[in-house]
């Protein structure tokens, strides 16, 4: 270690060099969080993801998912696309352009863990992204990484939104960051640019009428009130993130699996109609549209079919 550089520097600068585009620590403790999440699951905005209504002990404490937990070291890896799909045709949320991202970030976080342990051999702890119970982006936010937005997204002063966060949760005892000042101000861009209402209110998210949930966390038929709004939103949505101001600093990432390939950059509705499940495996065998399944797919491209004859 050099002189007067702490190990959590140190591992800041080694997330850098894995990739990640930030990263912040924070002391693992009881997130306070029981009360208001409770409330949304109560209301029933978490939709059909019953496993939202699981092991919310876990996600209240994270010390509860590693025996002796410390700290939560938390990283963000940039997703906004360098080249992107055509306004008219099907649009896929922009996280889903490349490769699953559950891959890459557990691929780098793993690294970063490794890394960790060639200094403190007897460190135990555990990697997620997006993969158990835990509050990303809340701890994201106490690491200062950035700040929760109205649309419930984490915001990056100066780069925007999109991210894919991570955590490694370790049992070491590190120097902590402080969250950030930064907020969202009296802006409400988000709240009436989305087309359900999905954003109730400020920082409160009904997934009931998120475009997202409905297209690819929905098993079941599109509700009916959502279909006349999808557009040609066919996998996921990102409406709220496009109107945010703080994603006017949003630069392209630099992650090669995140490059969508030209056959992806080439769909049309024509294809996706006439797409068959031998197609679709070829197509996004990689992918997170996988999440979905060809049949949840079909069912997308058809709603909105019916709504472009119209």
């Amino acid at each position: 270690m050099h002189k007067g550089v702490t190990f959590s520097e140190e591992i800041k600068q080694q997330a850098q060099a894995l990739g990640f585009d930030a990263c912040g620590i924070c002391r693992a403790t009881n997130s306070g969080e029981e009360a208001r999440y409770m409330e949304w699951i109560r209301d029933h905005c978490q939709g059909g993801m019953s496993y939202l209504e699981r092991n919310i002990d876990k996600r209240i404490d994270p010390r509860l998912l590693v025996e002796g937990a410390r700290s939560i070291i938390s990283v963000a890896l940039n997703y906004y696309p360098p080249v992107k799909l055509p306004g008219k045709v099907p649009q896929f949320a922009y996280y889903a352009y490349g490769k699953d991202y559950h891959e890459v970030m557990r691929e780098k976080l793993g690294s970063l863990f490794d890394w960790i342990k060639t200094r403190f051999p007897e460190a135990r702890g555990r990697c997620f992204s997006d993969s158990a119970p835990v509050l990303e982006r809340f701890w994201a936010a106490q690491a200062g990484i950035g700040f929760v937005g109205k649309n419930t997204l984490l915001i990056i002063p100066g780069k925007g939104s999109y991210f894919f966060l991570g955590e490694l949760i370790i049992d070491l005892e590190l120097e902590y960051d402080s969250p950030v000042s930064e907020n969202c101000g009296d802006c409400r861009r988000c709240l009436t640019s989305c087309p359900t209402g999905a954003i109730e209110r400020p920082y409160r998210v009904n997934a009931n009428k998120c475009i997202s949930y409905q297209t690819i966390e929905n098993k079941e038929e599109i509700a009916p009130d959502i279909v006349p709004n999808l557009r040609n939103n066919v996998y996921g949505c990102d409406i709220c993130q496009k109107v945010c101001p703080w994603n006017r600093g949003a630069a392209p990432h630099a992650t090669p699996e995140f490059i969508p390939s030209e056959r992806f950059l080439s769909l049309t509705f024509d294809t996706l109609d006439a797409m068959d499940e031998e197609e679709y495996r070829d197509t996004f065998r990689y992918s997170a549209v996988k999440r979905a399944k060809f049949s949840g797919l079909k069912r997308n491209v058809a709603a909105i079919s019916k709504t472009r004859r119209k």
